[in-house]
């Protein structure tokens, strides 16, 4: 197998472990080998990543020229020792940082958009000084990189919209794996699972969960996840009653809230500087085990929701209509249905397995 690079800056946030190393669990001829310039220290067992800079009083000056400047860091001639056959850079300013090391490599750059860094404004606007990293190397990237993959038909749209060779734009969403079993459709609570900022839409959620209480319906909602806002919006939970935000959960036991589920709420927003999401891998993961999804239109989703809807989707910010779509699920008849959907869906369109495989032949393709 030859040495894949895989570019992430951070290794890796708690909210990325699954994502992240899902989109290589198929690979057969590509075996990869993380690099970056910070360590997480609760980065996911059996990930062993070389911090590039060396170690030091000097290694952050080390670290900050090669982010910055572009000068190859000192691990560059180990590197290019290992003949790895490409990087595969992970977000758009990872790809920019990945950029100068891929040419003192004399290796070819694939970049994977996620959502964020394709839609927040500021990532695309020079600064005042010396410019953001990424504006400023954009140019020289759209030159290099061998092409970009995008994680939904609507990341694509805003890397075309951006200027964005559509020659070089290729849609693949990450998977997730097959479950073992599936849970019995839930008349339980009303699941959300996200990092708590604003384009995930929580204050339109517990808007909608106002309405349900004002209605009668009681239904226990649990919302899952941490994040700047997580403080500010603690009081309105209490003050509705029956909605429990238990803060960051570990991978077995967001199994357990699953179970549970009568459905998954995704009520994504346009964030500030146009912020958006991608395509939530938690949705993926709730179609996979069976849950029924109620979603916004703003939440990369759109392209998966045909004629056998594995949910309902709503206008984003709209509490009204997203309370009636929650509260549709009470429905036991509307929940199985919505269910088997969900599930033929992911198998179909989702699985990790099938997702990893078409990745490693599109880098070998690269290659060729």
């Amino acid at each position: 197998m030859r040495p894949l690079l895989v570019y992430r800056d951070r290794i890796l946030a708690r909210s990325e472990h699954g994502f992240m190393r899902r989109q290589y669990l198929g690979f057969t001829r590509l075996a990869p080998f993380w690099v970056g310039t910070r360590r997480d220290a609760d980065r996911p067992d059996g990930l062993d990543p070389l911090i590039l800079g060396g170690a030091g009083p000097l290694a952050p000056l080390r670290r900050a020229l090669f982010k910055q400047a572009g000068l190859p860091p000192p691990e560059t001639p180990a590197l290019a020792a290992r003949r790895p056959a490409l990087i595969h850079a992970q977000f758009g300013r990872g790809g920019a940082i990945a950029l100068p090391l891929a040419r003192a490599l004399g290796v070819k750059l694939v970049v994977t958009f996620h959502g964020g860094d394709a839609h927040k404004d500021a990532h695309y606007r020079p600064g005042r000084l010396f410019g953001a990293l990424f504006a400023r190397r954009l140019p020289a990237l759209l030159d290099y990189a061998a092409c970009f993959v995008c994680v939904s038909p609507s990341v694509r749209e805003k890397l075309l919209a951006r200027g964005f060779p559509p020659e070089k734009l290729i849609v693949l969403p990450i998977g997730v794996e097959p479950a073992a079993a599936l849970p019995p459709p839930s008349g339980g609570h009303i699941l959300f699972i996200g990092r708590m900022v604003e384009k995930k839409g929580v204050p339109v959620l517990l808007d909608a969960l106002a309405r349900l209480r004002a209605a009668g319906d009681a239904t226990p909602a649990v919302l899952v996840g941490d994040g700047p806002l997580l403080a500010g919006l603690r009081p309105r939970a209490d003050a509705l009653g029956g909605v429990t935000l238990p803060g960051w959960q570990s991978p077995a036991r967001l199994r357990d809230w699953f179970a549970g589920a009568r459905c998954l709420a995704v009520p994504s927003v346009t964030g500030a500087g146009g912020d958006a999401e991608g395509l939530p891998s938690v949705a993926a993961e709730a179609m996979m085990l069976g849950v029924p999804v109620v979603a916004s239109d703003q939440a990369g989703l759109t392209h998966l929701f045909g004629a056998a809807a594995p949910g309902v989707l709503v206008p984003a910010g709209d509490a009204a209509a997203l309370a009636a779509a929650l509260a549709g699920f009470a429905d036991p008849a509307a929940r199985a249905g919505a269910a088997a959907a969900a599930h033929a869906l992911a198998r179909r369109e989702l699985d990790a397995s099938v997702q990893s495989v078409r990745l490693e032949e599109l880098l070998l393709s690269v290659l060729a």
